[in-house]
């Protein structure tokens, strides 16, 4: 089973920038695809980008392209997810996921291993 922890959230004015850490242990890290999910308070657990096993193949969701990059470092078994230009409807708790997969991909099914979460705040 792997493990999952995140950081780097905090609160930050609307158009900065942040870039969150996920460290895995406990599971081969570079054998699986990666994950970034966000939940606002009251709303659903949504996708946010996601990167492949090696790091070739990266998606995000339209809220976020173009100001959000998903990246990998398999020596350090760690995960980033850059954001930049950030907005007040970017404030939510971020989960990183471990998939059961290879391959990227966007359905919350196909992650089976998740983090805490981590809060970011954007303030306007």
């Amino acid at each position: 089973q792997v493990q999952l922890v995140e950081s780097g959230g905090q609160l930050v004015q609307a158009g900065g920038s942040l870039r969150l850490s996920c460290v895995a242990s406990g599971r081969t890290f570079s054998n699986y695809a990666m994950g970034w999910f966000r939940q606002a308070p009251g709303k659903e657990r949504e996708f946010v980008a996601t990167i492949s096993w090696n790091g070739y193949s990266t998606y995000c969701a339209d809220s976020v392209k173009g100001r959000f990059t998903i990246s990998r470092d398999n020596a350090k078994n760690t995960m980033y997810l850059q954001m930049n230009n950030l907005k007040p409807d970017d404030t939510a708790v971020y989960y990183c996921a471990a998939s059961r997969l290879r391959v990227i991909v966007t359905t919350i099914t196909s992650y089976r291993a998740w983090g805490q979460g981590i809060q970011v705040t954007v303030s306007s």
